[in-house]
């Protein structure tokens, strides 16, 4: 009985704490994006090189994470609770996704 309480509660930090990186990373993602419209619009591309500027450090950054997660909280990454780790990046992130797809459409109508 105390066991399987433990492995729900990491499972339950797992989640959170993949949620947490996850959204995290999309937040970043969605200001860089915002600016790469703001200079679209402004007309302040001079080369392609400017395209997406800084999405290697981004994605530098998500795993410096990960990284951090895994060593600051090992135990959420015993047996099978790192799945749930990688399901909350998948969450965190795909909500800030599920949220821009929603703000564009709202914007269509």
């Amino acid at each position: 009985m105390e066991t399987s309480f433990v492995y729900a509660l990491s499972a339950l930090g797992g989640l959170v704490s993949g949620g947490v990186v996850g959204l995290a990373f999309g937040v970043l993602q969605r200001a860089a994006h915002d600016r790469y419209e703001l200079r679209q619009q402004r007309g302040k591309f001079d080369s392609g090189w400017i395209v997406a500027p800084g999405s290697f450090t981004r994605v530098a950054f998500l795993m410096i994470a990960l990284v951090l997660v895994q060593v600051c909280l090992p135990v959420l990454f015993l047996d099978n609770v790192r799945w749930f780790v990688s399901a909350g990046v998948v969450l965190g992130y795909g909500w800030t996704l599920f949220q821009q797809v929603r703000r564009r459409k709202l914007r269509q109508v």
